[in-house]
Parts: C-alpha cells; sequence; structure tokens
C-alpha cells in the first residue's frame, strides 16, 4: 500500500498571496512606466513662446483691449477725492508733537485682564464660614510694559 501525501492547507493560501503580490507588483511598475513615457511637452504645451516673450505680450497689450477697460473702470471707482478736511486730517496725524512721539515710538503694550472665578468654600479655621462663588478680574502684568523702538503693538497709521 503506498501513502498518498496530504495536501496542507497553509501552502495553497501561501502560493496565492504570493501571485496576488506580484500580480501588484508587476501592475504597479507598469504604473509607473508609463508615466515615464509621456513627456514634458505632451503635458504642457508651450506654442514655442519663451517666458520672456509671453511678458512682453503681457504688457504690450493696447489699453483698447476689454480687461485693460475693466481695470482702469476700477481703478477710476476706487479713487476718491481729497476734500480740505481729510487733509487737514491727515496733517495733524503726522504732526509731531512730544505726546505723538513717545506713544509712536514706545508704545504701551496690551495688558489683558484675566478673569478668576472662585468656588464656594468655607473661610476660617475656629469657625467656618461659608462663602459663596463668586468673579474677580485682575491684570496679567503687574506693571505696564512698553515696546521697543521699531516694535508695534498696534496697527500701522494708529499713533494713540
Amino acid at each position: 500500500m503506498t501513502r498518498q501525501p496530504q495536501p496542507q492547507s497553509g501552502s495553497t493560501e501561501l502560493s496565492v498571496m504570493s501571485r496576488t503580490m506580484i500580480a501588484a507588483l508587476v501592475l504597479v511598475g507598469l504604473g509607473l512606466l508609463t508615466g515615464c513615457a509621456t513627456s514634458k511637452d505632451e503635458l504642457m504645451p508651450t506654442n514655442g513662446m519663451t517666458m520672456q516673450e509671453l511678458w512682453q505680450q503681457g504688457s504690450s497689450m493696447s489699453a483698447g483691449d476689454a480687461g485693460q477697460q475693466n481695470i482702469a473702470a476700477t481703478r477710476a471707482t476706487l479713487r476718491r477725492p481729497i476734500t480740505s478736511a481729510d487733509m487737514v486730517e491727515e496733517q495733524t496725524r503726522y504732526t509731531r508733537e512730544a505726546a505723538n512721539e513717545i506713544h509712536s515710538q514706545f508704545s504701551r503694550l496690551p495688558n489683558p485682564d484675566l478673569v478668576i472665578y472662585i468656588y464656594p468654600h468655607l473661610a476660617g479655621r475656629d469657625q467656618s464660614v461659608p462663602v459663596p462663588g463668586y468673579s474677580t478680574v485682575f491684570p496679567l502684568y503687574q506693571k505696564p510694559h512698553y515696546a521697543m523702538p521699531g516694535e508695534t503693538a498696534r496697527p500701522p497709521g494708529r499713533t494713540r
């Protein structure tokens, strides 16, 4: 009597898994090779113009084009006439005064207020007294701090 070898279940799963891995690797390799097969000129045609020629063509467009007319119209609506009151306001903003110079050169840094909530508790050693919960506010820094000249804590144009 001859014995027949029994097939092992683990070996068939391994061979199927290895075939799947080989097929996946072949597909990935083919995908990479097809990406290298295309050329730059097919993907991004240049129409034979260099960057300098494109720049010169854009800068030499006549003012009669529709795009240029739209830009000119938009600029005209954004321009505003300066009245005498606006000029006086601008002059006073740029007038040099001692207070203006100090505030513009050494601007005060913000000192935010902190709010803390004290929970209800008992106070005292001998006789405990109930204290209800309350909120209190105190500044973050004990004294004001100033920025060095050139550093700014305010938006530009604001002096006070």
